[in-house]
């Protein structure tokens, strides 16, 4: 009977092994806009890490599209779905799901100041459900400001458009001001409930004769863009994924080091680690990217001040 015994027990734990092997994990992602290139990068870390979508892994994905007020319902969605692990990309998704669960681990690839805007306790001791990827700091938008200034050496007002859903504004716009002012330059912040203001505010920003405009990250790329090339506006935003998208120039984190970085805390977490037990890592690489077919679109000369410091040039 004991040498029955003996022979099970390397049975009953190969069994064991295979029944965990066999369990299909689910990760919903939730996003504040256009999910890509961000999702691309996740998904990139997971495979590298050995998680086959469809066999080891399966990825639900909700994007508000720009719509704050889509994002609890969706997030509730996911919640009703019992995913194991939610990915939240940018500071309005990461509020969502934590005011829809403290129970699902969440995992945050790119949020700005998580502490500030309090989502997190602190940085190395983030307690609760929460960690993941701190994404672009308040700072950088300073850093976008001096380089219009670059641009532009005589500007003078520079409009701020703002996501009114995003608790990331307040230190966003804040640096904004304490740079403007040693700059000597007027921050005017035009605050912004989604796209379909776009029209109006541009409108009005043509009609003030403002023509240098910073845009939030959270907020919709797309239609903005396509707004400051009819109004030849020059429009800038701390998000490598805008200048790829047709906008002027951003410097910013890098989206893929943010996301391959948030696939090791997704990985870790769906193997058994807590939350609480992982440190809130900071960006580390930053890029600076400028589109010069959008320069030459708008008639704006980009000093090769800025060119030489470029990470990226598209042509």
């Amino acid at each position: 009977m004991l040498a029955l015994l003996a022979l099970g027990a390397p049975g009953m734990a190969w069994a064991q092994t295979r029944t965990q092997q066999a369990r299909v994990s689910t990760l919903g992602v939730l996003t504040s806009t256009n999910p890509e290139p961000t999702l691309g990068f996740l998904r990139e870390g997971l495979r590298a890490l050995g998680w086959v979508e469809g066999k080891s892994l399966v990825i639900e994905v909700r994007s508000a599209e720009g719509k704050p007020n889509a994002l609890p319902g969706m997030v509730a969605e996911l919640v009703r779905m019992k995913v194991d692990l939610i990915a939240a990309y940018l500071t309005p998704a990461v509020q969502a799901a934590k005011l829809a669960t403290n129970a699902i681990p969440i995992v945050m690839t790119g949020a700005g100041d998580p502490v500030a805007t309090g989502l997190v306790a602190s940085l190395a001791r983030p307690g609760g459900n929460i960690t993941g990827m701190s994404g672009t700091t308040a700072e950088l938008a300073a850093k976008n400001l001096e380089i219009v200034r670059e641009i532009r050496p005589g500007v003078s007002v520079v409009a701020v458009l703002a996501n009114t859903a995003d608790p990331f504004t307040k230190p966003f716009l804040g640096q904004l001001q304490l740079a403007g002012r040693a700059m000597n330059i007027e921050i005017r912040s035009v605050m912004m409930h989604g796209p379909e203001q776009y029209e109006a505010a541009f409108a009005e920003l043509v009609k003030a004769k403002v023509d240098t405009v910073i845009l939030q990250p959270s907020l919709p790329r797309k239609p903005a863009i396509d707004l400051a090339l009819k109004h030849r506006l020059l429009l800038a935003s701390p998000s490598l994924i805008f200048p790829r998208a047709g906008g002027l120039f951003a410097y910013a984190a890098s989206p893929k080091d943010l996301a391959l970085k948030a696939s090791v805390y997704v990985d870790k977490i769906l193997k058994g680690a807590k939350p609480s037990d992982l440190p809130i890592e900071q960006p580390t690489q930053f890029e600076l990217v400028v589109n010069m077919k959008t320069a030459k679109a708008l008639g704006i000369a980009i000093p090769r001040s800025v060119l030489v410091r470029a990470d990226e040039v598209i042509e």
